[in-house]
C-alpha cells in the first residue's frame, strides 16, 4: 500500500513539473524576442528615379540592411523608375497594400498632405547635412504624422543633392534677372510660387520632356538638381548653371499603415533602424558629390556659377509669411529651421 502511494505522489509531482515547465515555455516564447517565431517577409518598394539615382542606391542599402538585421527574414523587391506608374498610382498602392513601402517625393506628398511644403521652404538649410539633422526635430516627425489618416506611415526623409538653376543662354547674376524667362519647375505649388515671385513664368514638364523643351527654346532654362543635370545631359542644351542650393529635395519613406502594424516590436524597429542607415548613407555620400559634380559640368562646357544667398532674402521673406499661415506645421518647421 505505502509502495503504491509513492508511485501515485511521484506520478503527481511529474504531473505538475510538467505542467510547469510548458507554462514557462509558452510565457518565454510570448515575452521573448517578438521575432523568435522566424516570420518572414517578402516586400515591394517603388519610386519614380533611375538606377544610377541617389535614392535608388539608398533603396538597395534599405534593402541590404533588412536582409543583414533581420538574418534575411526579411526580403525587399524594388520597383525604380516609375515601373509601377506615377507617384500618385505608387501612393495609391501603398495605401491599398498592394505596394508596401515607397520613396515618394515630398513635392507631390505634399499634394496629399500640405504641411510637407515646409520642406521648400527657399534658403532653410545651410547644407545637406543640416537638412538631414532637421528631418530628425519634432516638426519634421509631426509632418510625418499627418499620412496616418491616409493608411501609411511616415517613416523618415532621404535627400539627393539641393535645387540648382540651369538656363539656355541667359547668364542669371541676381533674381530680378529671371523677370519673363519661362522655366521648368516640379509642379508643386510652394517651389513655383518661389519662382513666381521673382517675375519668372513656370511650366510643369514631365522630366522626359524637358531636354527637348530647353533645346528648342520652348523653355529658357529649369530647376534642377546637379545629379539629373549630368545623368540627363541638360549641359548639351544649357550654357548656365548657378549652383544656389536654393532648397533641399527631400523623398519621404513610407509603408502601409497596416503592414507595418502587423510587425513585431522588433521587426519595425528593424525597419526604422534600415531605413536610418540608408538615409545616413546617402546623405553622406551625396554631400561628397558637390564638387565632382560642378567640375564635371563645367569639364561639358556649362559655366557653373555661385549667387549670392543675401539677393534672395526678400523672396524668403516673401515666402514664409505666404506659407507659414496656412498650416500650424509649416509654421513651426519655418520657425525652428530660421532660429
Amino acid at each position: 500500500m505505502k509502495k503504491r502511494l509513492n508511485v501515485v505522489l511521484a506520478l503527481f509531482l511529474a504531473l505538475i513539473l510538467l505542467t510547469s515547465c510548458s507554462s514557462g515555455a509558452k510565457d518565454l516564447a510570448s515575452s521573448g524576442d517578438a521575432s523568435a517565431d522566424g516570420k518572414t517577409y517578402k516586400f515591394k518598394l517603388a519610386h519614380i528615379t533611375p538606377p544610377s539615382h541617389m535614392w535608388h542606391k539608398a533603396a538597395e542599402k534599405f534593402k541590404e540592411e533588412l536582409s543583414k538585421r533581420s538574418d534575411g527574414r526579411i526580403e525587399l523587391e524594388i520597383y525604380p523608375s516609375s515601373q509601377l506608374g506615377s507617384e500618385a498610382d505608387m501612393m495609391q498602392q501603398i495605401e491599398s497594400g498592394s505596394v508596401d513601402f515607397g520613396f515618394i517625393t515630398a513635392a507631390y506628398t505634399s499634394s496629399r498632405s500640405p504641411s510637407f511644403a515646409a520642406w521648400f521652404a527657399p534658403y532653410a538649410f545651410k547644407d545637406l547635412e543640416a537638412a538631414h539633422a532637421a528631418r530628425e526635430s519634432e516638426p519634421a516627425k509631426k509632418i510625418l504624422a499627418t499620412l496616418d489618416e491616409q493608411g501609411i506611415t511616415g517613416l523618415d526623409y532621404l535627400f539627393a543633392g539641393q535645387r540648382v538653376m540651369l538656363f539656355k543662354d541667359k547668364h542669371v547674376k541676381k533674381p530680378e534677372d529671371m523677370k519673363g524667362l519661362k522655366l521648368r519647375v516640379t509642379p508643386s505649388p510652394p517651389m513655383q510660387d518661389f519662382y513666381k515671385s521673382t517675375g519668372a513664368s513656370t511650366e510643369g514638364l514631365p522630366l522626359p520632356e524637358v531636354y527637348s523643351a530647353v533645346q528648342t527654346g520652348v523653355i529658357d532654362g529649369m530647376d534642377m538638381d546637379l545629379d539629373a543635370a549630368i545623368t540627363n545631359k541638360y549641359y548639351e542644351v544649357a550654357k548656365y548653371g548657378a549652383v544656389t542650393n536654393h532648397m533641399v529635395w527631400p523623398a519621404v519613406a513610407m509603408v502601409n499603415k497596416s503592414t507595418f502594424e502587423g510587425m513585431s516590436e522588433e521587426d519595425q524597429k528593424i525597419v526604422r533602424e534600415s531605413l536610418k542607415a540608408a538615409a545616413d548613407y546617402a546623405v553622406e555620400t551625396r554631400s561628397g558629390q558637390e564638387e565632382e559634380f560642378r567640375k564635371e559640368l563645367a569639364d561639358n562646357g556649362m559655366e557653373i556659377y555661385d549667387i549670392d544667398p543675401e539677393l534672395f532674402k526678400p523672396y524668403i521673406e516673401e515666402f514664409d509669411k505666404k506659407y507659414g499661415p496656412t498650416d500650424p506645421l509649416i509654421q513651426e518647421f519655418i520657425d525652428s529651421v530660421r532660429k
